[in-house]
């Protein structure tokens, strides 16, 4: 839609007229390669990133986020909702900033909040029925045996391991607990008290790179490492009554309204288990902010791999099965990023597929399956 309405706009003057008469004459290659993730640009918009600085002092973990420490860090762009784009922009903020040493990721969030409520106080109960502060972190990068760690402000904390994605049948196992992780969190004023206003409330946590240890791989970052990330913030519309915080119901069913999930980078969608849409951690031993991120040439090849996973679910969900071709998917053999030719391959049956995608310079093949399991693959040539 938003390329029809630019095309629109072109015809207002002679100059732009130009404009469009060198996109139209691009060739039928060309515009396919363009329009191939027409219908999914929800699940295509580029994810967030943040260069995390190293440090060779650790912060005190106290929820204090004013000490001096963090004030030579960054913060994150606001949060936004959860569809992105799709939705109005929260109209609470919410920040973060990270920092690393040898042992563990440190972060600072920030939320602000006129009513600052928690009820929940037992270690893994379902941390989400609170308002609360949320993160989800993939070190491998493979959308697979990644973690999930809530916050309320009470710093009630709910953390699990998902052996894959809910999507993909998915164990969550809130059995696990981050061995050595450390959180606080500070008010702005006071927590469950309706009778007056308060600015928000702040959380600090300290993450030991020992407790995220999937598949007994290590995981501690050097620079130059880069993790998958996200946060997210639950907030639920509430009513106050004789002094309590009391969720507002749907008028139709009598159940709670749902939830708002305001996130840092956008998903897409209202599900956090796409560890693909997560942003980008890029770990920097530098001390000036010279670092600029820049999307991997990998991560362009994986998003073909990830529109093949995509279309084959909605394939599967019409036809019971996976297409057995590229072309049944409506897609090519081949497609060209950054000005290199890539070999975009399909291996199918009809209850599991892997997808492959290489180039004719690098040695490596990144593949897909039916379980959203993104792997690299050496060749032998």
């Amino acid at each position: 839609m938003k390329i029809h309405i630019v095309n629109l706009h072109l015809f207002k003057s002679r100059r732009k007229m130009m404009a469009f008469t060198v996109f139209v004459m691009l060739t039928p290659w060309q515009l396919r390669a363009q329009d191939v993730f027409k219908g999914f640009e929800n699940l295509f918009t580029t994810p967030e990133n943040y260069v995390v600085k190293h440090t060779d002092k650790a912060p005190v973990i106290d929820g204090n986020i004013d000490e001096q420490i963090w004030q030579q860090v960054k913060w994150t762009t606001n949060f936004v909702d959860i569809e992105g784009n799709l939705k109005p922009k929260p109209p609470l903020q919410t920040n973060v900033k990270m920092l690393w040493d040898d042992s563990c990721l440190y972060i600072a969030a920030r939320m602000y909040d006129p009513q600052v409520w928690a009820k929940l106080k037992k270690h893994d109960e379902v941390i989400y029925m609170d308002n609360d502060f949320e993160l989800f972190v993939d070190p491998l990068n493979t959308g697979h045996q990644y973690y999930e760690i809530e916050v309320n402000a009470l710093n009630t904390i709910f953390d699990l391991f998902l052996t894959k994605p809910y999507r993909n049948r998915g164990a969550a196992i809130s059995g696990w607990d981050a061995p050595g992780l450390r959180t606080a969190v500070k008010m702005q004023g006071t927590l469950n008290n309706a009778a007056d206003t308060d600015k928000g409330w702040t959380v600090e946590m300290a993450i030991p790179y020992a407790a995220l240890n999937p598949g007994f791989r290590r995981t501690v970052p050097q620079n130059g490492t880069l993790w998958r990330i996200n946060f997210s913030r639950v907030e639920y519309d509430t009513n106050i009554q004789n002094g309590q915080y009391i969720k507002v119901k749907d008028a139709a069913s009598g159940r709670d309204q749902p939830e708002h999930n305001w996130v840092w980078s956008a998903q897409g969608l209202i599900n956090m288990h796409y560890p693909e849409r997560w942003g980008y951690l890029l770990f920097s031993d530098h001390q000036a902010d010279d670092v600029v991120f820049e999307m991997p040439y990998a991560e362009l090849q994986k998003k073909y791999l990830w529109l093949v996973y995509y279309k084959q679910k909605e394939w599967q969900r019409q036809n019971h099965s996976y297409a057995q071709s590229l072309k049944e998917l409506g897609l090519e053999s081949g497609y060209n990023i950054l000005k290199k030719f890539n070999n975009l391959q399909l291996e199918a049956t009809k209850h599991q597929f892997m997808a492959l995608i290489n180039d004719e310079e690098n040695k490596i093949t990144y593949t897909i399956n039916q379980d959203g399991f993104v792997e690299p693959l050496t060749t032998n040539h």
